[in-house]
């Protein structure tokens, strides 16, 4: 099975920052899911497998083309991980977030199986009081 340790969700959370998808889904099973933070379902929008959680983080990027996420803490213990941090993003609109967010990860054969991403319901911020 492989043991996940806190090395792949640094090396997960440096390729979502440099916007390298290639990377990013490298560490990503087949099978993948991505909860993202909004959405109609329970757990958010889900986006299953491969192809759909490529588009998803792709158009997460468009959407915020500065996005990143910084300060952050990661943890591992067998099959489940975390990674906390601030997310921080400018919208080709012009709205500027930052808020506080955790992912919760599930791990099977060395991989990142499930991405659950919740962050802070924050309104945007100006410039000014980032």
């Amino acid at each position: 099975m492989g043991q996940v340790g806190t090395e792949l969700l640094e090396a997960f959370s440096d390729a979502l920052n440099r916007h390298d998808i290639d990377a990013v889904m490298a560490m990503m099973t087949e099978d993948c899911v991505f909860h993202a933070i909004a959405g109609p379902e329970l757990q958010g929008k889900s986006f299953v497998g491969q192809a759909e959680v490529r588009q998803a983080l792709e158009n997460a990027w468009k959407t915020a083309p500065d996005a990143a996420w910084v300060d952050g803490v990661h943890v591992a213990v067998g099959d489940r991980g975390f990674t906390e941090s601030t997310y921080q993003g400018t919208t080709v609109d012009g709205a500027r977030s930052e808020a506080r967010m955790i992912d919760a990860f599930t791990f099977r054969d060395g991989k990142i199986a499930v991405k659950n991403a919740f962050r802070k319901n924050r309104p945007p911020v100006s410039a000014d009081n980032v």
